[in-house]
């Protein structure tokens, strides 16, 4: 009986088949720092997989607060933010946070995936209601899944859908509506005003996963609420500091009476390590960089334009992306896993999406830009990926 286990995971195969056919992308080893070019099997790789918009993650700024963080702290907390875990750096870095995103407090949990698992799970009150978008973060989904509350999905940026599912919920009964700010595979930004106005219409609350709007969007990189002028109508901000602040974390911001709760019920929080010193010293040191240095942010949306107008002239699908974020749409699985394959024949790292991440007929390749990409970097790509476009026959 033992081997049952054994027996289900010994069924998929589908890992191994693409191997044998040589267009397995992922788990590739890079021997250096997310930076526009990377070393991969000792050659120069142009990287345009990364999530480091603001091209900080090898920053000699973070490394030295990081190493400087370390040997006054250690390497570990050893413990949860709940009993041991708490350092006067976390609370340093939560009083900064929660000023950037204009919130009353915030609180750091030791990963994106964990802040939305923590804050979501809690949230969803039994009787209550979770409202998704289709196209929301996995981590999104799962925190739903982890609470009482019924789950109700509309389609992606579709506000008709979302007042429909809106409708059906009993007005005193509590109600969360979650989305990207900006979704990270197709790269469009959610209509918040147009969210909050349903918010405040149904009395629903709104929560913004913002991991890959921070640094992105809004004034100095503030995010989604900020960029469309409705912090104050915003009632929950989460964000991750593996992208835009080139470390490992994430945070979820909010008033007084919501953090006082999810800092003593969020089990995500609770039961896990807290951020180890040396990631709380560069996130705070990314934070102070981003906000001295506005031409890192000029310079992500200079490069961003550029790709989106090259791209479409030379006929590629880019979808609707309104971000660094630049789908090229290849609608079919294995043509998509030839394509990362040529691409890195050809020096151009770039990442597949592929189901269930997206429906099968959305497969696409994700092309994703840095503050320090330069113009003739996206040249290049942009040639080279023409050329395997061509070659598998997705442009003609």
């Amino acid at each position: 009986m033992k081997k049952i286990i054994d027996d289900v995971c010994a069924k998929y195969t589908r890992a191994d088949e693409v191997k044998a056919q040589g267009i397995y992308p992922y788990y590739r080893p890079i021997e250096s720092g997310q930076d526009p070019v990377v070393k991969m099997q000792g050659r120069d790789v142009l990287m345009f997989g990364s999530n480091s918009y603001l091209g900080l993650s090898d920053d000699p700024r973070l490394k030295e607060a990081a190493i400087a963080a370390i040997q006054k702290y250690g390497t570990s907390c050893s413990g949860s933010r709940f009993l041991n875990g708490t350092l006067d750096i976390h609370l340093e870095l939560e009083e900064k946070l929660a000023k950037l995103v204009g919130k009353e407090e915030a609180v750091t949990f030791s990963t994106g995936m964990q802040s939305n698992l923590g804050a979501i799970s809690a949230l969803a009150f039994r009787d209550g209601f979770v409202l998704l978008d289709s196209l929301d973060h996995a981590s999104i989904i799962d925190g739903s899944r982890l609470g009482f509350s019924k789950v109700l999905k509309f389609p992606h940026n579709d506000m008709r859908g979302l007042e429909k599912k809106l409708r059906v919920c009993p007005r005193n009964a509590p109600k969360l509506i979650v989305v990207d700010g900006v979704y990270s595979m197709e790269g469009d930004i959610a209509p918040l005003p147009e969210i909050v106005q349903l918010c405040e219409k149904y009395d629903a609350y709104i929560m913004v996963d913002d991991a890959h709007s921070l640094g992105v969007l809004g004034d100095h990189g503030r995010g989604t609420a900020n960029h469309f002028g409705l912090t104050d109508k915003v009632d929950i901000i989460m964000g991750t500091f593996s992208k835009s602040f080139g470390s490992l974390g994430g945070f979820i911001a909010a008033n007084h009476n919501i953090m006082n709760y999810l800092k003593h019920n969020a089990r995500a929080l609770i039961f896990s390590a807290s951020m180890p010193p040396a990631n709380v010293a560069a996130v705070s040191k990314a934070i102070d960089i981003m906000l001295t240095e506005p031409e890192r942010i000029d310079n992500l949306w200079d490069v961003t334009h550029y790709a989106q107008e090259q791209f479409k002239a030379r006929g590629f699908d880019t979808g609707h992306t309104q971000s660094p974020i630049i789908p090229l749409f290849v609608r079919d699985t294995t043509k998509a896993l030839q394509i990362v394959k040529l691409a890195l024949d050809e020096g151009v790292f770039i990442t597949p999406v592929i189901a269930p991440a997206v429906p099968q007929d959305s497969v696409l390749i994700r092309f994703a830009l840095m503050a320090t990409h330069t113009k003739e970097q996206v040249d290049i790509a942009v040639d080279r990926l023409e050329k395997v476009f061509r070659q598998v026959g997705v442009i003609k």
